[in-house]
């Protein structure tokens, strides 16, 4: 294998670059989160397309901000594989919607099996197609002590290398802008004599406008059946005809099948680069870490360290970081600082509407949106993202899904059924495109019910934390009791209900291993920062439109029309309105404006509250999410019995307190 100049637009010894309205093909292996970044990129307006010769259909959709289409497809092993799915995934460049212009490929890999998505790399580098190549869940690979050299990577392949963790959205931006810089391969891989030879013939013969002909040659090879229509109708049956002579003629002089040949070339040729880019953390030997591994997954001793774990958690994200940090930056920066500035800054504006619309305590876009967004959720989400990292680094994540394997058989899911759970506690959008890895789709109803139903993401819980902290312990006990209940009492009566069964238990096991604090910190840094990047703005528009919807008197009329329904049924304030509203909008902004206005609650309605904005439902991001994952019928069946039982589950706990006198007060 040599390597040739990287392209640039004014070579004219190159292929010509991607327009900038060119179509995209996302394109690798299976399980490297194809389809969640096809989600992330694509708008909410997606189609199907029918790849010509299979009964496989692909979705579609327009990337976001632009006229391009991108296109998701099925996860392949080898373009010469028979199989219809990856058939479908080396064929839908035929599709007369990808000839009308150019296309370009997304080629998605693994961070964790660089190997396995280098050697599809190399298949559709001969495509000789606009490539960037996008270096999926790159977390998940530094958990495993995986450190890649992604420069030298870009170097090797001859292309521009992203890296992404797609269901968080992180690098989905940047990855976006650099389609533009999509170009061919500059590597030039070497055959044996028979083949190259065989190459040779092939693009004397024939000048594709679309792919190239080294691609031609090797499907032609592989006798597939879509690029032999595709010779005929471009070429002519004669022309097909005489190329198939020349492949009879090669496989009368090979006698090893071109599948298994260039399969296992592409595979050494993988590992080298693989080998030169990556770095591997040797697997402990560390005798009690193995052993402790070993214990993380047996009834006896997992469940108790299960606990421990939560209560180290509960201290760290809650004591230090919902209490120390918050108290401590609201202190010291905020009210000692900023407010104060902010506020001499607005004072002389003219318009009280202004000033209010900007620094009012109760409704102002800075107190309510920025100041609280940076003085709560970010210090305690960053704490949350420390401590699920250190989970996931040292390997504890896949132990608790084998431990509680046999729990999640009782909700119809086996222990993979943790892995969306889990995180639902970070977002719960990105939780239900995670409930892919599922097997069957009952596991992935129950799983989606679930999520909708009981899981508090990561800036509400921050949120939840500084309020109940407030509050005796019982209020934190009652709170998490019935949420964790709820999550065994929900899925055992979707279980129940919902027809179907689950699938085996199949996942990978890494080593068990100190976490690195230094990749932690850093991994956990980054994640704060794009979702802050992305929830800002969401804060601020929030707080605007609860201003001016309170300025037109919309909170006054709706306090007026359901207030009194809140309060009988649920015992809780008219202004809880506004909370609810936010909430919709984005569940921590919610959770924020609840904190703003705790003074009004007592401490029975807080808990009520907290539950209710658990319980009800997720932001509208996460509602859209599952009516595209789920469809529309199960979507409406999940919103519906979700309202139904928040409505319920709360109604009966605000009633049962003030029936036994509990108010959670010291």
């Amino acid at each position: 294998m040599t390597s040739c100049e990287k392209c640039h637009g004014g070579d004219s010894g190159c292929l010509e670059l991607p327009k900038a309205d060119a179509n995209f093909v996302i394109i690798g292996n299976m399980n490297v989160g194809k389809s969640t970044l096809f989600s992330r990129l694509s708008g909410k307006e997606k189609s199907s397309v029918n790849i010509p010769g299979t009964t496989v259909s692909i979705s579609s959709g327009k990337i976001k901000g632009t006229e391009s289409m991108i296109f998701d497809t099925p996860g392949i092993h080898s373009i010469f594989s028979s199989n219809e799915d990856e058939r479908a995934s080396r064929d839908v460049f035929l599709l007369p919607a990808l000839q009308e212009k150019r296309p370009g490929i997304v080629l998605t890999m693994d961070a964790k099996n660089l190997k396995r998505s280098l050697a599809i790399a190399l298949q559709y580098a001969e495509y000789g197609l606009p490539m960037l190549v996008v270096v999926n869940m790159i977390d998940e690979a530094a958990s495993r002590g995986i450190e890649i050299d992604y420069h030298k990577l870009s170097e090797k392949l001859g292309l521009k290398v992203c890296t992404t963790i797609a269901r968080e959205g992180i690098g989905v931006h940047e990855m976006q802008a650099g389609l533009a810089e999509a170009r061919p391969s500059a590597l030039k891989l070497e055959y044996s004599d028979s083949v190259e030879k065989f190459l040779d013939l092939v693009e004397k013969l024939l000048h594709p406008k679309h792919i190239s002909s080294r691609a031609l040659g090797l499907l032609l090879l592989s006798e597939d059946p879509a690029m032999e229509l595709y010779i005929q109708e471009h070429f002519g049956e004669g022309m097909l005809s005489q190329l198939k002579d020349l492949v009879a003629d090669y496989k009368q002089a090979e006698s090893a099948p071109l599948e298994v040949s260039l399969s296992n070339y592409y595979q050494k040729e993988a590992a080298k680069i693989a080998d030169e880019v990556q770095k591997v953390e040797a697997p402990t030997r560390n005798p009690f870490i193995l052993t402790f591994g070993d214990w993380c997954t047996q009834l006896s001793t997992g469940v108790p360290i299960a606990i421990g774990i939560l209560v180290v958690m509960y201290y760290f994200v809650g004591a230090f970081g919902a209490t120390f940090l918050v108290d401590t930056i609201n202190g010291a920066v905020f009210e000692a600082v900023l407010i104060p500035w902010v506020t001499s800054l607005v004072e002389p504006l003219p318009s009280e509407f202004f000033r209010d619309m900007i620094i009012d305590p109760d409704f102002g876009v800075l107190p309510t949106g920025v100041f609280l967004a940076l003085g709560l959720v970010l210090p305690v989400i960053f704490c949350f993202y420390i401590a699920f990292g250190i989970l996931e680094d040292s390997g504890y994540l896949p132990r608790i899904a084998i431990l509680l394997d046999r729990v999640f058989q009782k909700m119809g899911m086996n222990g993979k059924g943790v892995i969306p759970l889990v995180m639902g506690f970070s977002c719960i959008t990105m939780a239900i495109l995670t409930t892919r890895v599922l097997n069957t789709d009952k596991e992935k109803n129950v799983a989606s019910f679930l999520l909708f139903l009981c899981l508090p993401c990561a800036p509400l819980l921050a949120v939840m934390l500084i309020i109940l902290d407030k509050m005796p312990v019982s209020a934190t006990i009652t709170v998490f009791g019935l949420i964790f209940s709820q999550i065994m009492l929900a899925g055992y009566l979707a279980h129940k209900l919902l027809p179907g069964g689950h699938g085996p238990l199949i996942l990978e096991i890494p080593t068990m291993r100190v976490p690195k604090p230094w990749a932690v910190l850093k991994m956990s840094a980054m994640k704060t920062y794009f979702f802050m990047k992305e929830a800002l703005p969401i804060f601020i528009i929030a707080s605007l439109a609860v201003f001016l919807f309170q300025r037109v008197g919309g909170l006054a009329f709706l306090e007026q029309a359901l207030g009194p329904v809140i309060d009988k049924v649920m015992g809780l304030p008219e202004k809880s309105i506004q909370v609810f509203i936010k909430t919709m909008i984005r569940r921590e902004s919610g959770a924020v404006e609840l904190d703003h206005l705790s003074s009004i609650y007592t401490n029975l309605q807080l808990v009520v509250n907290l539950l209710l904005m658990t319980f009800l439902a997720p932001c509208v991001n996460a509602i859209i999410v599952l009516f595209k994952e789920r469809g529309g019928r199960v979507a409406t069946a999940i919103m519906g019995a979700v309202i139904v039982y928040a409505i319920v589950l709360c109604s009966i706990v605000n009633h049962t307190c003030q029936l036994l006198g509990v108010t959670f007060t010291n």
